[in-house]
């Protein structure tokens, strides 16, 4: 459910939109012109508070105070990897919550994992995310402070957005389809929806309802097991939702979307990266309007599950592109500073930062 205001009861403003900020103004008793300089000093200067936005009036700085909140995540720890200039970051909210963030260079420009949601209840076994659960969804505003601040910080702007750190979309729906609505808004920063990734673990209703939003957002579908058998083993949402049943969502969102869809495939060795589990997966996607990205899965110290060796790894890929499946192998980001999803809130949270 959405809800438009944070811990102290006031209305949260980088969370609405531009008719919405012109109707609260003119509440207020502004022209509808201010809500646009508002809208500009949050979405496009990326202002951090009231105060600094020079060409709003001090009575209306005054009430924008009194009234509303303007979200500003503080910046709890930084790190960045040696090995490829990959910047993590760990973001306090105002609650005392902390989320994280990864900024990725790569030949097509920046990309940024967000966050939605603090933890995650999903429960995948290779993921450090939900290793404490959920404590509460994001609102928009603080999806989107994640890339306004990491833009700050380094400097250079997004070009590329992943919905794909701690957290489920699926299961924080309203606040993430109007964060991909404010992201990719003209009168905002702009991103292209096409560049607009969001991640699911197989939500069946989930996926049915966003392909009608009418976004042009790319699916991922964290698939990792060729089978029901081997996924409910991995991921206890396959428990919910067979195999079956996410593939005809997934299908259903490329026919009202046309966008192709990454199926995300996590290798743990010995439990789903040999050739029999590479020809099944190809067999299972033969028909699918997508391509393949295997990931080797990044440890975490909870649980027993080491990554394919690279041979393993090739033979996979080898297999698959041999039945005619698109494939790709991710290239491995940050490993050298915790760069799994959730691995760094969780040692800062364990006092190991």
């Amino acid at each position: 459910m959405l809800d438009l205001k944070n811990c102290d009861g006031r209305k949260d403003i980088k969370s609405m939109t531009l008719d919405e900020i012109t109707e609260e103004l003119e509440a207020l008793g502004e022209k509808s012109f201010r809500a646009k300089q508002l809208y500009d000093w949050i979405h496009v200067k990326l202002a951090v508070s009231f105060d600094g936005m020079s060409s709003l009036s001090k009575e209306l700085r005054r009430k924008l105070k009194e009234n509303y909140s303007l979200t500003s995540l503080k910046t709890v720890e930084e790190r960045r990897s040696r090995v490829d200039g990959t910047r993590k970051y760990l973001f306090g909210l105002e609650d005392g919550h902390i989320i994280e963030s990864v900024w990725m260079q790569y030949q097509h420009g920046n990309s940024v994992c967000i966050s939605s949601q603090v933890g995650c209840r999903m429960g995948c076994r290779f993921c450090a995310s939900t290793l404490d659960g959920l404590e509460r969804n994001l609102r928009p505003s603080e999806m989107l402070d994640q890339i306004y601040r990491i833009q700050s910080l380094t400097g250079e702007r997004v070009s590329h957005v992943v919905v794909m750190g701690a957290g489920e979309p699926m299961d924080n729906y309203e606040n993430v389809v109007r964060f991909l609505r404010l992201i990719s808004s003209e009168k905002g920063l702009n991103i292209s929806q096409r560049n607009l990734t969001v991640s699911t673990c197989g939500i069946v209703p989930g996926i049915r309802r966003f392909a009608e939003e009418g976004l042009q957002v790319t699916l991922a579908l964290s698939l990792h097991a060729p089978n029901d058998e081997v996924r409910r083993t991995l991921m206890p949402v396959a428990n919910r939702y067979k195999l079956e049943d996410v593939l005809g969502a997934c299908r259903y969102y490329f026919e009202k979307t046309g966008r192709r869809l990454t199926f995300e495939y996590s290798l743990v060795r010995g439990v789903n990266d040999n050739l029999e589990e590479a020809g099944a997966l190809a067999r299972l996607l033969r028909d699918e309007k997508g391509h393949v990205n295997l990931i080797p899965v990044n440890p975490i110290k909870e649980r027993d599950y080491v990554q394919s060796d690279r041979k393993a790894i090739a033979d996979f890929k080898n297999l698959l592109e041999k039945n005619g499946i698109n494939v790709t192998i991710r290239r491995e980001m940050g490993r050298d500073i915790g760069g799994a999803c959730g691995q760094l809130r969780k040692s800062y949270m364990e006092g190991e930062g």
